[in-house]
């Protein structure tokens, strides 16, 4: 009896769980004809399995199938300053995947980015449509960071972030800012967001001739930056954050993983298919 066929999925769907990028990513690489399914070229409808062959640019996407996790994961990691949202630098930089573990299937994806100079939560997934989603601005998912700046600044002054500022890139606004302490020349406040354009937070305060001397991201949705995690390491998200995640961006649980019979059961039916 032959094994059942993979269920085919939508190649966009595919390629993003297995982490080769995302769904936008791969669309662009659709549109562009860098893309190709068993030697003719990709279209965005497309339904695969792993056991089509995928290549991009020429090149095979190699064991597409080991790609695919077995179950979700999430880690939080706490971001240090001066390490790159990035898995190569050419000038030979830390960057943040140097500190995380090695995953037996799939890779590691960025959800989102923090500058070199901005430390904090950043979450990491095996699940590539996760992380999509997670980033997919229709998600609006909530960012809380925490900001040091030079001098207090008066109210009136605050009330403009959150009521807005135009940016190079259009107008933006914080959704709230709050005072968080701080004594003679910094003081803190916390401020949340539901965008990630690039250095956005930093940008806001500039725009008012503010400068931010220290940036922390210390929350990202319903998940905060652990009290005791140490810069540089790494834990495994809890039940609830997972779950948490996972209802945000409009994902069941956890990967379903694919049912197995156990070997006592298996050589009891091999029994009762045999005649006396």
């Amino acid at each position: 009896m032959k094994p059942a066929a993979a269920k085919p999925e939508r190649i966009q769907k595919l390629l993003a769980t297995a982490g080769f990028g995302s769904r936008r990513e791969i669309e662009g690489w659709i549109s562009a004809g860098r893309l190709t399914v068993n030697g003719r070229p990709a279209k965005p409808g497309d339904h695969i399995t792993s056991t089509d062959r995928i290549a991009l640019d020429g090149r095979l996407l190699k064991m597409l199938a080991h790609n695919v996790p077995d179950e979700r994961r999430v880690i939080l990691y706490h971001k240090p300053e001066g390490e790159l949202t990035t898995r190569k630098d050419p000038e030979g930089r830390p960057t943040v995947f140097e500190a995380l573990p090695r995953l037996r299937r799939g890779r590691w994806v960025a959800v989102g980015r923090l500058d070199t100079n901005t430390s904090g939560l950043l979450l990491f997934t095996n699940d590539g449509e996760l992380a999509h989603r997670l980033m997919h601005p229709s998600t609006e998912v909530e960012r809380e960071y925490a900001v040091r700046v030079l001098g207090r600044v008066p109210d009136e002054r605050l009330a403009t972030l959150t009521k807005g500022v135009r940016l190079e890139d259009g107008m933006a606004k914080f959704d709230a800012v709050h005072e968080a302490g701080g004594e003679g020349a910094n003081h803190w406040y916390h401020v949340t967001l539901r965008e990630g354009r690039n250095r956005e937070v930093r940008r806001l305060w500039e725009a008012l001739g503010v400068t931010v001397s220290r940036l922390i991201r210390i929350r990202y949705g319903a998940v905060a930056l652990p009290r005791h995690l140490p810069r540089g390491r790494w834990r495994d998200a809890t039940e609830s954050e997972l779950s948490s995640l996972s209802t945000l961006a409009g994902l069941q649980t956890s990967v379903e993983k694919p049912k197995k019979t156990p070997v006592r059961q298996l050589y009891r039916k091999t029994l009762t298919r045999r005649k006396p």
